[in-house]
């Protein structure tokens, strides 16, 4: 699921941000629903971050696979039509 698409199902709240001043100017300026803008980046932020919790925490399970196919070749490779 797109970043864009799960903020769409969500449920508001209100909250304060604090954002640089001449930045915040420009998106009035130019239009941009900061609203919608703060929430695709947290949303976008937020899976950065559990991708990189979940690497992290299957780094042993990934180097071990890896350290097999090295090894051993990958399964079932005799099968294989290329």
């Amino acid at each position: 699921m797109r970043a864009s698409q799960a903020v769409a199902r969500g449920t508001r709240r209100a909250t304060n941000v604090s954002i640089d001043a001449r930045l915040l100017e420009e998106a009035r300026k130019l239009r941009v629903n900061v609203s919608r803008a703060a929430e695709q980046g947290l949303a976008r932020a937020t899976a950065e971050k559990r991708a990189l919790l979940w690497l992290e925490e299957n780094q042993a399970a990934l180097e071990s696979s890896n350290e097999f196919v090295e090894r051993f070749g990958l399964p079932l490779a005799k099968y294989r039509g290329f």
